[in-house]
C-alpha cells in the first residue's frame, strides 16, 4: 500500500486521470506520503517508465457507465483531495463536479487544474504550455539579444506554474478546511502561476531594472559573468558570479585578475565576453570542473540529465535515484522527522481497484456493477 510515511501519510488523493501538471502534482502528494488512487479509464494504457505516475495506485471506472458517477463519487466520500484537468465543466457534466462531491464530502479540497483557468475569454480553448507562458510575458523573456524566444521545455508552465501551485493551493485549503470543516475548489491556472513565478521581474521593470530586450539584463545572459561558456571539448559551463567576491574569485580562477576591463560599466560587456569564451575555450569541462571544485566562483559543468547521476554531490544526496531500471529524481523537499518513503512503483491502470475498494472501505457491491470497468483482480 502506498501512503505509509512521510509529512502526508494518512492524506486521501483522488485523481481523475489526465496528462501533465495534474498527474504531477498526484505525484509529488504522493511522494510526499499521500495515499493517491488515480481513476483511469477503462481503455487506459500504463507503461512502466511513466514516473508520473509513481507511487499511486490505480481504479479503472467507467464514467459513461450509469454507475460510473457513484463509484467515483464513493472514493471521494472517503478524500481528502479530488485532483482533475479536465477542461471547465467536463466533470459537472460526468456527475463528479465540485457540488456533487461536496454533497458526500463537504470538506473535500477540489483542486483544479488548468491552462487558462476556469473563467476568462479562453477558459474553454485548448492550449499547452508554451501558449500559456506566452500571454504572460515570461516566453518573450527568454533568449538571446536579436534571437527568437527560447522554450523553456515545460518546465514553467506546466510544472512549475501550474502543478506546483496545484499543490500549494490544495495543501493551504486541506488546513483552512481543519478550521472550517469545509472544502473548496483550488483554480489552479498555469497562466496564474507562471506570472507569478516572475513576480522578480515584474519589480525589476517597474523599477527600470530590467529590459524588455531579450538577452541584455543581468540574468537572462545579458550580463557576460551570468552565462554558458563552451569549453574545448563541445562541452559547458555556467558562470553565475554575480557578487564581487565571487567574482574576483572568478577572474583569479581564470587568471584574468587585473587584465580585463570594469564590469560595472555594461559598455564592456562585449569585450568581457569575448575574453570568457576565449578562456573557457581552452580546457575541456572535466579540467575547468576541477579548477573550480573548491571555489566560491559559481563555476559548475553543464550536465546531460545521464550525467547529473554520477556528479559526486548529486551521488552523495542521491537526488536521483533508479527504480525498476528508470532513473528519476527522489521526492523533495526532504523532512527532518517525518521523512518521504522512497519512490513508489508505477502504477498500471486498474491494478489495484479490489485493493482499493477494501481498503478505502468501499461497498463491494459497486465492484461487480461494471462501473469499475476493467479492474484487474
Amino acid at each position: 500500500m502506498t501512503g505509509t510515511g512521510g509529512p502526508l501519510a494518512g492524506i486521501k488523493v483522488v485523481e481523475l486521470a489526465g496528462i501533465g501538471p495534474a498527474p504531477f502534482c498526484a505525484m509529488l502528494l504522493a511522494d510526499l506520503g499521500a495515499d493517491v488512487v488515480r481513476v483511469d479509464r477503462p481503455t487506459a494504457v500504463g507503461g512502466k517508465t511513466d514516473l508520473l505516475n509513481r507511487g499511486k495506485r490505480s481504479v479503472q471506472v467507467d464514467l459513461k457507465h450509469e454507475r460510473g458517477a457513484e463509484a467515483v463519487l464513493a472514493l471521494v466520500e472517503q478524500a481528502d483531495v479530488l485532483l482533475e484537468g479536465l477542461r471547465p465543466g467536463v466533470t459537472e457534466r460526468l456527475g463528479v463536479g465540485p457540488e456533487q462531491c461536496w454533497a458526500v464530502n463537504p470538506k473535500l479540497v477540489y483542486g483544479r487544474m488548468t491552462g487558462w483557468g476556469q473563467q476568462g475569454p479562453l477558459a474553454s480553448t485548448a492550449g499547452h504550455d508554451i501558449d500559456y507562458i506566452s500571454l504572460t510575458g515570461m516566453l518573450h523573456a527568454i533568449g538571446r539579444k536579436g534571437g527568437p524566444p527560447q522554450v523553456p521545455a515545460n518546465l514553467l508552465g506546466d510544472f512549475g506554474g501550474g502543478a506546483m501551485y496545484l499543490a500549494v493551493g490544495v495543501l493551504a485549503a486541506l488546513l483552512e478546511a481543519r478550521t472550517s470543516g469545509r472544502g473548496q475548489v483550488v483554480d489552479a491556472a498555469i497562466v496564474d502561476g507562471a506570472a507569478h513565478l516572475g513576480t522578480m521581474l515584474f519589480g525589476l521593470l517597474a523599477n527600470g531594472g530590467w529590459r524588455t530586450e531579450r538577452g541584455t539584463n543581468l540574468l537572462d545572459s545579458g550580463a557576460p559573468f551570468y552565462d554558458v561558456y563552451e569549453t574545448s571539448d563541445g562541452e559547458h559551463v555556467s558562470v553565475g558570479a554575480l557578487e564581487p567576491q565571487f567574482y574576483a574569485e572568478l577572474l583569479d580562477r581564470l587568471g584574468l585578475a587585473g587584465e580585463v576591463p570594469d564590469r560595472d560599466d555594461p559598455a564592456n560587456w562585449p569585450e568581457l565576453r569575448g575574453r570568457f569564451a576565449a578562456t573557457f575555450r581552452q580546457r575541456t569541462r572535466q579540467e575547468w570542473a576541477e579548477v573550480f571544485a573548491d571555489s566560491d566562483a559559481c563555476v559548475a559543468p553543464v550536465l546531460s540529465m545521464s550525467e547529473a547521476e554520477v556528479h559526486p554531490h548529486m551521488s552523495a544526496r542521491e537526488t536521483l535515484v533508479r527504480r525498476d531500471g528508470a532513473l528519476q529524481p527522489a521526492p523533495a523537499p526532504r523532512f527532518s522527522r517525518t521523512p518521504n518513503p522512497p519512490p513508489g512503483p508505477v502504477a498500471e491502470p486498474g491494478a489495484d481497484t479490489e485493493a482499493v475498494l477494501r481498503d478505502w472501505k468501499i461497498p463491494s457491491e459497486l465492484l461487480g456493477s461494471g462501473a469499475f470497468g476493467l479492474g484487474k483482480p
